[in-house]
């Protein structure tokens, strides 16, 4: 199993987890008219602060993965298509 593969599903799984739990929090957080309910104005915008930057986080560790995905599988086509072509010049 390839590095790239292991760093891609890891980098993958912590987005989509990261985007679900700042998601989910907001969802909890609203009320019945769909205000947003918040303690102070200074926890207000602490947390829409850092959430806004978990997401940005999230959105890139969803691209590295997705990336490093590819890379594996670009790797993957080569290593086959290389043995491929011994097996062929073979006599």
């Amino acid at each position: 199993m390839g590095v790239s593969l292991v760093l891609g599903i890891i980098a993958l799984v912590l987005g989509l987890g990261l985007r679900y739990w700042i998601n989910r929090r907001k969802f909890y957080r609203r009320s019945p008219t769909g205000a947003e309910g918040f303690s102070s104005y200074e926890k207000s915008v602490i947390i829409k602060t850092s959430e806004r930057l978990g997401k940005w986080i999230a959105y890139a560790l969803i691209i590295f993965g997705v990336l490093f995905l590819w890379s594996y599988s670009r790797q993957k086509k080569a290593q086959e298509k290389a043995s491929q072509n011994t097996e062929i010049h073979k006599p």
